[in-house]
């Protein structure tokens, strides 16, 4: 048994870097991060299903009720970050989303016909502002639990702990959607929301560990203001390019996005049917994304940097949009969408993630919020119109496929920039500590140095 124990480290040290006093906060970390996917993969085939009920044609409603939707909540969450310590505004908003669910369960489980159909276009906007205020809110957490080194090595790791979860979501629903009814689905996902409030609990009790010197950021109120973190995202560069890259994506996610919910009402006349297509996508999406971190993440990301990393997923939307528009067709469509996601799951997610950790502790969870949840709707809402406007002229399909491949190179200039800015407020960080303080002091010294 002790030979079995000791084998352990050197299995775990092949596939990360770990450190002494990591391991339990690395454990912790996954169980929230499997608690929080799973919890949202339970529910996306639900949604995606119900979007479809609903009219494709409404589809662009329902993203612009998401965008007013995000741009309500955000000054709400703003305020809490502002007035209480990390370990209280986390939970309380993990709980106030779990309460949701539940209401959700009761909503399906009661309405028929016409206001089961209003339900589903409510849950829709629900859940698309759900899964990124969640997850937004985990990787803030973790950008200010981790230093920027240990993000370098971790980050790739930990984001296998959301493909497990994922993975498991989608099986469920994948295996239960035929047998099991909606609103028992959603009394599921509710209870797992509750365990990643129990995980990130025993990772806040770690955290200090962590850090040759305590921190105390788990007891201690952020301050500032509410809207600092719509101002302080549009007076940097370097902020606002990081909304430029997932503004980019989320565009041109919402492309492949409509053409697969497309596809998929031709293909699947049956409800049942159709959320076991969505959720079968989304398994192999997880398993590929699992194969990818566990073994080559941070491979690749310590040996080409953040920038090139970053840039393998608009380099592989160039070529992938650039074959659909040569070759349109349903399994080129849906292995674009299986690899795109996939790399952005894998690749793109942790290492933009890497991205925050050279900024101000109030940009974490402020501007990050903005960023993850308003700006990403934003794209989505873009995309939904134009792919709309495109369709209106009967251009679909072949052109939004065109138009995407100039769109990607743009991105890919954006993503190497990027990575050349973090590489630069790092050596600051480094060689003038007072640079990573969270006072106006580290803006200053930035742009005397010329640092974005």
């Amino acid at each position: 048994m002790r030979e079995r124990a000791a084998a352990r480290p050197s299995l775990l040290a092949r596939l990360v870097d770990l450190r002494p006093g990591e391991g339990p906060a690395l454990a912790w970390s996954w169980a929230y991060l499997f608690a929080i996917l799973a919890s949202y993969y339970v529910l996306r085939p639900i949604r995606d299903q119900m979007g479809i009920a609903g009219g494709l044609e409404n589809l662009p409603w329902l993203f612009l009720a998401t965008l007013i939707g995000m741009l309500a909540l955000n000054l709400p969450f703003a305020w809490l970050v502002k007035s209480l310590p990390r370990a209280r505004f986390v939970p309380l908003t993990y709980r106030f989303f779990a309460g949701n669910i539940l209401l959700f369960a009761v909503a399906i489980y009661l309405a028929d016909g016409e206001s089961l159909i209003w339900v589903g276009r409510v849950f829709f906007v629900w859940l698309s502002i759900f899964n990124l205020f969640v997850v937004s809110i985990f990787w803030a957490t973790i950008v200010d639990v981790f230093t920027t080194e240990q993000g370098k090595r971790l980050f790739g790791f930990i984001a296998a702990g959301a493909t497990l979860g994922a993975i498991s979501g989608s099986a469920v629903t994948a295996t239960l959607a035929s047998h099991v009814p909606t609103w028992g689905l959603l009394i599921a996902a509710a209870l797992l929301l509750e365990g990643a409030v129990f995980s990130m609990r025993g990772l806040a009790r770690l955290s200090e560990r962590l850090h040759e010197v305590p921190t105390g950021r788990a007891v201690e109120t952020i301050g500032g203001s509410a809207f600092a973190g719509i101002r302080r995202t549009f007076a940097s560069p370097y902020l606002l390019n990081i909304a430029l890259f997932l503004l980019i994506f989320s565009v041109t996610s919402t492309f492949l996005y409509f053409e697969q919910a497309g596809i998929a009402k031709r293909s699947f006349p049956d409800r049942a049917a159709q959320t076991a297509f969505f959720a079968s996508v989304d398994l192999a999406v997880n398993v590929l994304t699992l194969g990818i971190q566990l073994f080559l993440t941070g491979r690749i990301t310590k040996a080409i940097g953040v920038g090139p990393t970053l840039a393998l997923l608009p380099a592989a939307s160039v070529l992938g949009f650039a074959a659909l528009a040569i070759s349109p067709s349903l399994v080129a469509i849906v292995g674009f969408q299986v690899l795109r996601r996939a790399g952005n799951f894998a690749i793109a997610r942790p290492v933009r993630e890497v991205l925050f950790t050279v900024v101000p502790r109030e940009d974490r969870y402020k501007a990050k919020s903005f960023i993850d949840t308003v700006v990403y709707r934003t794209g989505d809402q873009i995309g939904a119109w134009s792919y709309a406007g495109i369709g209106a002229l009967g251009l679909a399909g072949t052109w939004t496929a065109i138009l995407a491949v100039p769109l990607s190179i743009a991105w890919l200039v954006n993503a190497l920039w990027l990575g050349r800015a973090q590489a630069a407020r790092q050596d600051e960080m480094e060689s003038d500590p007072i640079a990573g303080t969270d006072t106006g002091i580290a803006a200053n010294s930035r742009a005397a140095r010329g640092v974005p």
